[in-house]
């Protein structure tokens, strides 16, 4: 069967062992070429093409309920649902979404687009399944890095306790994003590799072997339960969950695989399948990769394993930036110590960890974990840098409430990737961090315009004795290595254009330069304000901008509501001021995927609708 003729999974029922190989090979070829024009999760996806199509082959789609954990390796299932013709849209905007996407297709029943939902929305699927007296199947694909997760083992609790049939396969591919670490990860280890599970893994393939499914199914599944029980399950954690187990099953081995599931599919109350797979299978490039570039990547050739976008001259990424200036600070401050949830490739921290193996902290996916260790840290002494994407920083919340703020500890959070992300989409948009932070007690709150603003803001931040939050967003910024100095905390810098103003326009980050730029070429009367410092803020800009009575444009490209403009008003308001304040930004909704560009112009925040609205006002003056 060829990709193209796929219109729904029910196609792989008639297919035997050699068919659904042959299928599997054009898929891996499918996903190779089609990502390296389109970008997006490679190395994931070639993983699961064997255990995707076991799953389909197995289940029944749509009735039987099939939940990714994250979502990002969910390509395959997406090109056995009949959207092969659609590929070409992946992560585009308008188009494929890279996750599972509900809207998108009825074999879709759940998405997420973070770590670790996979089995509280499971057990919910199932548990509402038994409420309603109906007898279809509850199915949870989750990593080996996804299970480490405090939200999974706490999921782990409840399925034990109500013991409802569902299956939850382990994806074991020993990676998350970059190496998995912690205790949990070395108990999987152990699974896979000792003579235990080794004997363990010939009985259930020996009897399964033995046994078509749903023939002497009692048998064999007792038979196994107990062959586990007494080899397995009383030495792993599985057992003290109360779920029963099968494996480790080779998973790209389809004829094991579609065996294993079988069983599993009979089986009664809440079984774990235990699949080891090869992150990048079939493409040498990935599968020969330990440091997580191929997790997600940009368009790339497929020959050479090249990248197509390079870096320009003389540039480096933001998260380089931020991770390098920290690493210099390190030098001298002995008790600087980074702390990152599973991020260590994407916020480029390598260099740190090569430099300061000691003194670099992965806690794995567990961001609410990341952030109390680091006010643990801060209490005794240390001065600890906490590295974290701005939509991860949302499981942080509580504890950067509660842990840090309220106790006024010098921790210093680097947030990654803030604002508008690209073509993730409505899940790694980091518009709200803002609005999160800015209302918390003791925060300090700022983003720079460029590389020497980072790192000035980045020495202000471990001269000082608060907590100190820096946004930066995702792409490229110019290399800078000026010595550093203080930044006063809650000033802004003003940038007349021309020599009178008759409008303000209030922004932040690397738009305050292109803004800047803009203006100029077109020789306009206005002042550009850099409002680096979300909190505090800069009361003596505000109070000359109310006098000079002049209009005021705030530029968002984040959230509205709550944002930078919210905290103008709110300042205004209590002061009595009287202000003409238009506000540009993000409304009330969650933004789709897409490039920036694209997005930008699509929410009306991009440079061109700022200055046809600069336009008018200027004309009306």
């Amino acid at each position: 069967m060829k990709i193209n003729e796929l219109k729904n999974p029910s196609q792989l029922k008639n297919l035997d062992i050699k068919e659904l190989n042959e299928l599997c090979e054009e898929i891996r070829t499918f996903l190779i070429e089609n990502i390296s024009r389109t970008g997006g999760h490679l190395a994931s996806n070639l993983g699961v093409v064997e255990l995707s199509v076991a799953i389909h082959k197995v289940f029944d789609s749509p009735s039987d309920k099939i939940i990714f954990d994250v979502g990002h390796q969910s390509y395959v299932h997406k090109i056995l649902t009949g959207r092969a013709n659609r590929f070409y849209t992946l992560r585009q905007y308008k188009g494929l979404s890279g996750f599972q996407k509900r809207a998108e297709s009825e074999h879709d029943c759940y998405e997420a687009g973070h770590s670790s939902t996979a089995l509280s929305s499971a057990l919910g699927f199932a548990m509402a399944r038994d409420y309603n007296h109906e007898d279809h199947q509850v199915i949870a694909v989750v990593g080996d890095a996804s299970l480490m997760s405090g939200i999974s083992l706490e999921a782990l609790n409840t399925i034990g306790e109500r013991q409802s049939k569902m299956i939850i396969i382990l994806n074991d591919n020993g990676m998350s994003i970059s190496k998995n670490v912690g205790a949990l990860s070395d108990t999987l280890t152990k699974m896979r590799t000792s003579e235990v599970y080794n004997r363990t893994k010939q009985v259930v393939s020996s009897s399964l072997r033995k046994n078509k499914a749903g023939q002497n199914l009692y048998h064999t599944i007792s038979n196994i339960k107990n062959s586990v029980k007494r080899n397995v399950v009383e030495s792993s954690f599985f057992g003290d969950f109360g779920l029963d187990y099968l494996g480790p099953i080779d998973g790209h081995n389809l004829h094991q695989l579609i065996q294993t599931l079988e069983t599993a599919k009979n089986h009664h109350g809440p079984i774990v399948v235990h699949v080891c797979t090869k992150k990048g299978k079939g493409y040498k490039f990935a599968e020969n990769d330990t440091s997580g570039k191929w997790h997600g990547v940009s368009a790339f050739n497929v020959r050479t394993g090249e990248l197509l976008h390079q870096l320009p001259k003389n540039a480096l990424s933001w998260s380089q930036l931020i991770s390098d200036t920290v690493m210099q600070l390190a030098s001298v401050n002995k008790d600087l110590i980074a702390i990152t949830p599973a991020m260590i490739t994407g916020s480029k921290l390598e260099n740190f960890q090569k430099k300061f193996p000691d003194r670099l902290i992965d806690c794995g996916i567990a961001e609410d974990h990341a952030a109390i260790l680091a006010a643990g840290l801060a209490c005794a002494g240390k001065r600890p840098f906490l590295a974290i994407y701005s939509s991860f920083l949302q499981r942080a919340y509580d504890p950067i409430n509660h842990d840090i703020c309220r106790m006024d500890l010098p921790v210093v959070i680097g947030i990654d990737r803030a604002g508008l992300v690209g073509e993730d989409g409505a899940t790694h948009h980091g518009c709200f961090d803002i609005q999160l932070l800015r209302s918390l007690p003791n925060m300090i709150l700022a983003q720079p315009k460029d590389a020497a603003e980072a790192r000035n803001l980045l020495y202000t931040a471990f001269s000082q004795d608060h907590p100190f939050a820096i946004r930066y967003p995702r792409g490229n910024v110019i290399k800078d290595d000026q010595k550093m100095e203080n930044i006063e905390i809650g000033s802004w810098s003003e940038h007349p254009v021309t020599d009178r103003s008759e409008l303000y326009v209030v922004s932040y980050g690397s738009d305050v330069d292109a803004i800047i730029s803009k203006a100029q070429a077109n020789h306009l009367h206005l002042t550009v304000v850099n409002a680096r410092f979300f909190k505090p803020l800069d009361t003596i800009v505000l109070d000359e901008m109310a006098a000079s009575q002049l209009p005021i444009i705030v530029y968002e490209t984040d959230i509205l509501a709550g944002g930078l403009s919210s905290a103008m008003l709110e300042y205004y308001n209590d002061t009595k001021q009287t202000v003409s304040l238009i506000r540009i930004g993000i409304d009330d909704h969650y933004v789709a995927q897409g490039s920036i560009s694209e997005l930008r112009k699509s929410e009306k925040i991009d440079l061109n609708s700022l200055f046809e609205k600069i336009g008018e006002l200027l004309h009306e003056a």
